[in-house]
Formats: structure tokens, C-alpha cells, sequence
């Protein structure tokens, strides 16, 4: 039941995300403004979830896991209710950013609930696991998404993620357990934050890891951010079908998800985590030749493919690594730093998809190419020998 919930808490990113993609090219037409301030929409969701997860690991570390998880998503319920009722781009983009910024609690506290109970190899094979069940909301998402787009003008989208923030609270509330007694807290306050921050960014194996997963991040949002507008307006797919393609690339993620689960502990996670960097490094690198060559839809979706599916392998191990050996009483913030450097990345990138308009792939396609190859480059910063400690029990849920 705890990989459930986890599972569920986390997938508020790609929920909040995923599930109106292909409804951007509506949106952008019933707000009466272009691709590019309609990918903004995205874009202030993940800033939100960047610095919502700064400020939700630290009171996580400080007041326990259930109180800023049960505010976070109250907050979050609210937000997506607004939304509903947004009157132009610019108040959308405002709720947006609030949406993120409430629903990150559920992201970064997650994982550090995870990181009181597991370490180690332990630790990987419960974030292998976990994709299983968040991975099914990318891959399901869309699909829903598209569907309601039969039934309903695009904010009933949010009326849906709404009625799901509910479901989150009553779970966490009913269900969730405190991992993180008042003994094993963090009492120093901002200033002690600050300084773990500090420590942190500072750690080699840390920063490493964390570039790496948050550059292969940036690859994987900037895909989620261009791809309604490129499969759709460019390559002529509709919404229906698009969310088909998107749900096989995700389901290709949790499959990769699922062999890194059963990998680890017989493979050293590094050598998982490098794998994974390889794949989504060799579909990123095709993205762009596939475009210049013009080889058309059935050159992109093989490349789209394989820069997805590795991350099934990327995210798990990068995530594990980076937290390995961390004390549960700084897990809130490390997990948080993770989250930053993640959508901060992918924030930044998501809007250059658009740059050039809507009649070219091309910039979309050099952003997750020049971003792939820069999370391999990151990955080798820690110059760490293989085979991490084993850690506690892996889970039984």
C-alpha cells in the first residue's frame, strides 16, 4: 500500500502536465494567444514545482512528512479549482504556478519519506518499483486527457485534477503514517537549511548524479513541452493519436523501470545509471539527424522512443545515488535540491521548443540532443567506484 500511495503522491508532476498536453493547441486558440505563451502554461507549472519542493524538503525535515504533505495538497485542490475558471493566459499561467509550486509537496516528500525507511540498493529497488505505479500516470494521462477533450472544453481537465487532489488528501490523511519521529528532525532552522544546501551542492557524487538526472530531466520535458505542437501541427497527428504515442513512450519508461528494479543489487547502480544516460543519449542524438534528414514521423518516434525509455533507467538510479548515505533528518532537502535542479532544467528548456515557431521540429529536437549528451558529461563528476552499499531490506509492499 506504501508504493501506492507514494506511487500516487508522485505522480502529481506528470498529471498536472501530461494530462492537458493535447489540449495546448485549444488552449492556446480559446485564450486567443500562440504555441509559445501556451508552453508557458507548462513551463510555470514546473517553476512552481522547482521552488515548491524548496520550500516543502525543508519542512518536511523540520515539522514531520504529514503536515506540509496534507497543506500541500489542500492547496492544490484549491489551485486546480481556479483554474477551471481562469479568464486569459496570464491569470492561467499565474494559477499554474501556483499549482506546481502546492503540488510538489507530494513529489519531494515522497521521496524523502522513502529515504527514512530504505538506502542503498534498497533504496533503488523501491524507486524501480514506485515508477511502475507513477509511471502509469504519463502513460495514462494523455489518454485521459485526450478523451475528455471529447467530452469537454479544456478546463474540465482541471475539474478532474482537482477531484484527484482530493483523493490524494483523504489517502495521505487515512493512510500515510509519519517516517520521521520529532527525535530525528532538523531544529536548525533557515540558516541550517541554507547550509545543507551548501554541503550539498558541494558533494561531488551529489551534484553529479543530481545534474545528470536533472539534464536528462530537461531532455524528457522538453519533449513533454514541444511534442503536442510538433506531432500534431507539424507531423499531423491528432489528439487522439498522440496521446497513443505518448503513452507508449512512457510505457516504454516503466518497462526500463521495471529491469533497473531487477537489475539492482546484481549490476552496481552506476553502471544501470550509465546505461540508462546511453540510451537517452543515442535517441537524443537521432532526434535532430532524423529532423535534417527528413525522415518524417517514422524517423522521429524511434528517437522519441529511446530518449524516453532510458530514463526508466536514469531516474531511479540517479535518484538513489545522489540521496545514498544521506541522514534521514536532511532527506526533505536533499530530495528537494533534486527537485530544483530537475525543473529549474526542464523549465528553462521547455519554452526553446517553440522558438522558432510552429512549422519546425528542429529546435525541440537540438534542445534534447545538446541536453542528453550534457547529463552523460555530468554523470562522470562523481568518479566514484561502482557498487554502493546495500542498504537496508529492499521493500515488501
Amino acid at each position: 500500500m506504501l508504493i501506492v500511495i507514494l506511487g500516487a503522491l508522485t505522480a502529481v508532476a506528470p498529471l498536472s502536465i501530461d494530462m492537458y498536453l493535447p489540449a495546448l493547441p485549444e488552449l492556446a486558440s480559446d485564450l486567443s494567444t500562440g504555441a509559445m505563451q501556451a508552453q508557458l502554461t507548462l513551463t510555470a507549472c514546473v517553476v512552481g514545482l522547482a521552488v515548491g519542493q524548496v520550500i516543502a524538503g525543508p519542512l518536511s525535515d523540520a515539522l514531520g512528512r504529514r503536515r506540509p504533505l496534507l497543506v500541500g495538497l489542500a492547496a492544490y485542490t484549491v489551485a486546480s479549482l481556479l483554474c477551471v475558471m481562469a479568464p486569459n493566459v496570464e491569470t492561467f499561467i499565474a494559477l499554474r504556478l501556483v499549482q506546481g509550486a502546492t503540488g510538489a509537496a507530494g513529489i519531494v516528500i515522497g521521496r524523502a519519506i522513502i529515504r527514512d525507511l530504505y538506502d542503498g540498493v534498497a533504496a533503488a529497488k523501491f524507486f524501480s518499483m514506485l515508477m511502475l505505479v507513477s509511471g502509469l500516470a504519463p502513460i495514462l494521462a494523455p489518454v485521459l486527457g485526450g478523451q475528455l477533450m471529447r467530452l469537454t472544453p479544456w478546463p474540465g481537465v482541471f475539474a478532474v485534477l482537482a477531484g484527484i487532489g482530493v483523493a490524494l488528501y483523504l489517502a495521505a490523511l487515512l493512510l500515510l503514517k509519519e517516517t520521521l519521529p520529532p527525535e530525528g528532525r532538523e531544529t536548525g532552522g533557515t540558516r541550517a537549511t541554507l547550509a545543507t544546501f551548501r554541503e550539498l551542492a558541494a558533494d561531488r557524487a551529489f551534484a553529479g548524479y543530481g545534474l545528470a538526472l536533472a539534464l536528462s530531466f530537461g531532455a524528457m520535458f522538453t519533449y513533454i513541452s514541444g511534442s503536442p505542437f510538433v506531432l500534431q501541427d507539424i507531423y499531423g497527428m491528432s489528439p487522439q493519436a498522440f496521446s497513443i504515442v505518448f503513452g507508449v513512450n512512457s510505457l516504454g519508461i516503466v518497462a526500463a523501470g521495471q529491469a533497473s528494479g531487477t537489475l539492482a543489487g546484481r549490476v552496481p547502480l552506476e553502471r544501470l545509471l550509465g546505461a540508462g544516460l546511453a540510451i537517452v543519449a543515442v535517441g537524443g542524438v537521432g532526434l535532430p539527424v532524423a529532423v535534417l534528414a527528413g525522415a518524417g514521423l517514422w524517423g522521429v518516434l524511434p528517437a522519441l522512443f529511446l530518449m524516453t525509455s532510458g530514463q526508466g533507467l536514469v531516474m531511479p538510479n540517479a535518484t538513489a545515488l545522489a540521496l545514498d548515505d544521506r541522514p534521514p533528518r536532511v532527506a526533505g532537502s536533499a530530495s528537494a535540491l533534486l527537485g530544483l535542479a530537475q525543473f529549474a532544467i526542464g523549465g528553462a528548456a521547455a519554452p526553446l521548443a517553440g522558438v522558432a515557431g510552429p512549422d519546425t521540429a528542429l529546435p525541440m529536437a537540438v534542445t534534447i540532443a545538446v541536453l542528453s549528451i550534457a547529463a552523460v558529461a555530468a554523470a562522470a563528476l562523481p568518479g566514484r567506484a561502482p557498487g554502493p552499499p546495500p542498504g537496508k531490506a529492499a521493500p515488501h509492499d
